[in-house]
């Protein structure tokens, strides 16, 4: 079934856009689906040829760097050869003019590489480039047979363990190896293929855009958040909903703030990612017919000031959507919009009220936010302890369980592969392989979180995860206490999990709930006071 069903633009608000219902989905999801005719990561089982792999130096000859570098070059050279002709110069000059060309060209040479790993982060088409400037043209006759006895004895292993090799490899700056292994990675895997072939395939690519120091721009390129029509979800909210790891974690969020808040007059919820705003569209169904309602129910949405302003999914046209269902379903309702960066967003930009219930929802956000190893000024503290300082009622965590945040690189590579294999093949129990949202889901959502894991380092890593209990020690640190969840909620969860593969698995440990796949935690959900 479809979780959002298209409207008629003709009557855009009526109640068949908010249907939402909490089943199992049905292959019937992919009527809302992206355009699948631009891809990202082209695989194939065929070697690279000749022309594949001269295409970066093309890209290089028609960049403006490298126009430069060429002019500077023949420049170059041709004052010398006029210099000779009309000056003898001595040793010493001659080793100087030569210096002075070698800089000219170093310099030049690294403004190619930057432009091409900028031009190869802004369209689709990322991939070409990296790949041509990884894999070098056919070996040549007078490489050893060193080099071919390697290559044979890397045929004989599998791509997880040539993945770990590669991740190996660089860890201990040998590039050439690394280099290697790529190339051969290349040949065998395919993001069309089995969930361990899929996850192997934007694994390469994450080590590939680590060698050249492209992930910033690949992960700026990947709008995994912007819907592409009015109509139709972003791949990212697509996630939320095909993966009952990420759904029921919302769920649970939500269920535990009506619970806390139950009998109050007034409730405000802040948002500090709402994204298309789907968990509050179940939430204001919800409340239609409980007799246990606020009489005004306000929900304050925190984004970046791009997003607030989008004419497409921006939070205005969200907050407009909410405000007409709410109105439709005869509740007393009010959407703010804060335009911000999570880290400069204050207490007086939230407006909170005398006489309203507060509650916080952090869902999949705060880990972007540096902490004290990235920064002495540790914005993911000081979000939360400024939030204590509002004496919510209840504040709510969603968050991946993993550590990518203070792992070194082999660690973290290892932490990326367990849960994305798990992510992975968990996709393939709610999705047909074939399916094009299953396939954008991965390419503009999972794709962009594996690049920017591996690839970047320092500012530039925001996808900086964290295990349940490290979040445990944040939040007690901030001042917050644990609030178990009811037994209604959970109860509750447990009835609608028995729709999916049996696969998930949902357990409660240290007052969270913890969701997953196989023996693999992938969502953790708490609720604080």
């Amino acid at each position: 079934m479809s979780f959002v069903r298209r409207a008629d633009p003709s009557t855009a608000y009526t109640d068949n856009f908010y249907i939402h219902k909490f089943a199992a989905p049905s292959s019937n999801f992919a009527v809302r689906r992206f355009s699948s005719d631009t891809q990202l990561f082209r695989y194939g089982p065929e070697p690279y040829n000749d022309t594949q792999s001269n295409s970066c130096s093309d890209a290089a000859k028609e960049s403006p760097a490298a126009s430069n570098v060429s002019q500077q070059n023949s420049q170059s050279v041709s004052d010398t050869q006029s210099s000779e002709i009309e000056v003898e110069f001595d040793e010493d000059e001659i080793r100087l003019k030569l210096q002075e060309l070698e800089h000219a060209l170093l310099e030049d040479g690294d403004d190619i590489l930057f432009e091409i790993s900028q031009a190869s982060s802004i369209n689709d088409e990322w991939v070409d480039p990296m790949r041509n400037v990884l894999l070098p043209n056919s070996p040549k006759e007078s490489e050893s047979s060193i080099s071919c006895a390697v290559s044979n004895s890397r045929a004989t292993r599998t791509p997880k363990q040539l993945l770990f090799d590669c991740a190996t490899a660089l860890s201990e700056y040998n590039i050439d190896e690394a280099q290697a292994i790529i190339s051969d990675l290349r040949q065998m895997v395919s993001i069309q293929g089995d969930p361990s072939q899929r996850i192997a395939a934007y694994l390469v690519e994450g080590l590939a855009a680590r060698i050249v120091a492209s992930g910033n721009g690949i992960y700026k390129a990947l709008t995994c958040k912007d819907p592409p029509t009015l109509y139709q979800l972003s791949a990212m909210q697509i996630l939320f909903e095909i993966c009952p790891c990420f759904r029921l974690g919302f769920m649970a969020a939500s269920y535990a703030i009506l619970e806390a808040c139950k009998g109050e007059e007034r409730l405000h919820i802040i948002d500090f990612d709402i994204n298309q705003g789907s968990q509050y569209i179940t939430l204001i169904q919800f409340l239609k017919n409980n007799a246990n309602k606020p009489q005004h129910l306000r929900i304050t949405g925190v984004d970046d000031p791009e997003t607030v302003q989008r004419p497409i999914g921006g939070l205005k046209v969200i907050g407009k959507r909410l405000e007409q269902l709410a109105q439709d379903c005869g509740l007393s309702f009010e959407f703010r919009a804060v335009g911000a960066n999570l880290g400069d967003v204050t207490p007086a930009m939230l407006d909170c009220r005398p006489g309203e219930a507060l509650a916080v929802n952090f869902a999949f956000q705060l880990h972007h936010l540096p902490d004290e190893s990235v920064s002495i000024v540790n914005e993911r503290d000081q979000l939360l302890r400024m939030v204590k300082g509002l004496q919510p009622k209840l504040v709510t965590l969603v968050e991946q369980d993993a550590n990518t945040n203070t792992a070194p690189f082999l660690t973290r590579f290892r932490e990326v592969y367990d849960y994305y294999a798990a992510l992975f093949d968990s996709l393939d129990a709610t999705l047909p392989r074939e399916s094009p949202d299953r396939m954008n889901v991965e390419r503009q959502c999972l794709a962009r979180e594996i690049v920017n894991i591996l690839a970047c380092e320092g500012p530039d890593r925001v996808e900086r995860y964290e295990v349940a209990g490290k979040w445990r020690a944040r939040m007690t640190m901030a001042g917050f206490t644990p609030c178990p969840f009811n037994s209604n909620v959970i109860s509750g969860i447990k009835s609608i999990l028995k729709s999916y593969c049996d696969r998930y698995k949902f357990e409660e440990d240290h007052g969270g709930l913890h969701f997953g796949w196989g023996k693999k935690t992938l969502i953790v959900s708490s609720a604080w006071q």
